[in-house]
């Protein structure tokens, strides 16, 4: 899967080079990540207006709709994560209220779809990891904060000052006893 500046989504196949489907054409926001679920049918892509997008993966029309196209935060949406079984999404953004961490439930409409925001990282969050086996979110901001979420609590743990510039990835060890962070700085 490729997503690109100018707003393009392809899936390619490893023995071929050529396309294999177009998700999304050029012309649209900035992809700002992409990743499968867990499970490989499904491909979500977070973007520069906001913006979070679905797909089912096997789909066999050369340009596919996305089943799910929302809006998750006013300004930009940075990162996000599949939770548990998919039908949960957590999202990392910037909005005009600070709500820059939110979770969203995917089996209803999308006017009821939002579960919780967070309101933390001022001047928005960039960078997003889910730890299924603690339920914990990690996120990282713009100013170098590492929030920590309980997601069955629906509440923050922990706010730290990690980094003086913006935390640009998080990493997470599969035991889930160590996270890493990387800044700008």
């Amino acid at each position: 899967l490729t997503g690109a500046q100018d707003g393009s989504v392809r899936m390619f196949e490893w023995t071929r080079p050529q396309q294999l489907v177009c998700f999304r054409q050029a012309g649209n926001a900035r992809v700002t990540r992409m990743y499968f679920n867990s499970q490989g049918n499904k491909c979500g892509v977070a973007d520069g207006e906001g913006f979070l997008s679905i797909w089912q993966v096997n789909q066999t029309t050369s340009n596919p709709k996305p089943y799910l196209s929302w809006q998750c935060h006013s300004k930009t949406t940075s990162d996000f994560a599949f939770i548990t079984s998919s039908s949960l999404v957590a999202t990392s953004g910037q909005s005009n209220d600070n709500r820059n961490v939110c979770l969203w439930d995917t089996l209803v409409s999308s006017g009821n779809s939002l579960i919780h925001a967070f309101t933390c990282h001022d001047h928005g969050a960039t960078v997003l990891q889910y730890a299924p086996k603690h339920q914990l979110l990690i996120s990282g901001g713009r100013k170098g904060y590492i929030c920590v979420f309980d997601i069955r609590q629906r509440q923050i743990l922990y706010t730290f000052q990690a980094h003086e510039s913006a935390v640009k990835a998080l990493a997470l060890d599969p035991s889930e006893d160590y996270f890493v962070t990387g800044s700008a700085e």
